[in-house]
């Protein structure tokens, strides 16, 4: 067998199949392993590319594989897609990794080390468990109305209420009614203390790491959103500038162009939701409280409402955030109010 010199691996969970070329992009290996059988013939190989697509488990397979001293790229899926040959199946799948990590314009993903990972975990649960928390709260909501009774808006209005059906005897509740109820609330507290305690060990994490520190101090960015950011960034270098990580996030507008023509529609929604969220509900506030304010960013914010609305104006500053948090992930810079 000639030497490899790149390689596509379709990663799974049991079972990886490979495809490598050799110098002269000549197919030499077209061959399925075990998971414990990848390991041995990675490390048998000579240093070479490997190509892996961006999945569950990929970080893991790249720290391996780097041990062994080959140079590991990952790529979103949706870019190895075009590269597929006639039906799509495993071998085809690493073909086409092994064809696309190739080319000289790939976007590739950065590997995540542990501690970023460790920090995507906490953050994974706590949106997990805020998202349940509203769904139990509009559960409850809900129970309420059927009896006759509506809650004012916001959530502090709603527990009030709870507490006032459940510490009294009288009402329109039957017992049942009030047990069901009662275990909801348990579980809404239940829930609550769990996402306190969420956030006390992201603000551990936070208080340890002067990057996340000093992109907090952008408007529309605390330590929620800044440890995040850190946490799926990890390498900025993989991005050209600041756009291409706006892009990256979903938060520059999708285009239509044809004949000369170019017609730019909503934006794409693209790459990390939470990441994404987190920045435009950083951006509602700022132009929420723009308004009030007399300095540069606060009136260009303010223009923006006027003429785009409240939301478009939330997006272009999450937008605008997203491009200084890699200005200054890059160079070390502290944040500088506009003059």
């Amino acid at each position: 067998m000639k030497a490899i010199s790149v390689m596509g691996i379709d990663l799974a969970k049991n079972v990886f199949h490979v495809y490598a070329e050799d110098r002269n992009r000549k197919g030499v290996v077209r061959k399925r392993f075990s998971r414990s059988q990848i390991i041995r013939f990675v490390a048998n190989t000579s240093k070479c590319l490997i190509g892996v697509e961006a999945c569950g488990g990929a970080n893991f397979w790249v720290r391996e594989f780097k041990k062994f001293g080959h140079t590991v790229r990952m790529i979103p899926p949706q870019y190895v897609k075009p590269f597929v040959k006639t039906n799509k199946n495993d071998f085809n799948d690493a073909q086409a990794i092994c064809e696309a990590v190739q080319r000289p314009s790939m976007h590739f993903v950065s590997e995540k080390s542990i501690e970023q990972q460790d920090i995507q975990i906490l953050h994974r649960v706590r949106n997990r468990l805020v998202r349940n928390r509203i769904g139990v709260c509009n559960e409850i909501r809900g129970f309420l109305a059927e009896y006759g009774i509506v809650s004012g808006s916001g959530v502090s209005k709603l527990r009030k209420k709870v507490q006032e059906i459940l510490s009294t005897d009288e009402g329109q509740f039957t017992g049942r009614a009030k047990t069901v109820i009662g275990e909801l609330y348990g579980e809404w507290i239940q829930m609550e203390e769990r996402i306190e305690r969420l956030n006390e060990q992201i603000k551990g994490v936070f208080e340890g790491d002067e990057s996340c520190q000093r992109i907090s101090k952008i408007p529309g960015v605390g330590p929620i959103t800044a440890t995040a950011i850190v946490a799926a960034v990890g390498n900025p270098s993989v991005f050209k500038n600041g756009r291409q990580m706006a892009a990256w996030l979903g938060l520059v507008p999708r285009q239509s162009s044809s004949g000369g023509k170019s017609t730019l529609l909503g934006i794409s929604k693209r790459g990390d939701n939470y990441c994404r969220m987190l920045l435009v509900h950083g951006g509602r506030s700022v132009v929420k409280y723009a308004p009030n304010k007399l300095d540069k960013q606060s009136l260009w914010v303010s223009e923006k409402r006027r003429t785009r609305g409240y939301n478009k104006a939330a997006v272009a500053v999450a937008n605008k955030n997203a491009r200084i948090i890699w200005r200054m992930l890059m160079t070390g810079e502290s944040y500088r109010p506009a003059a």
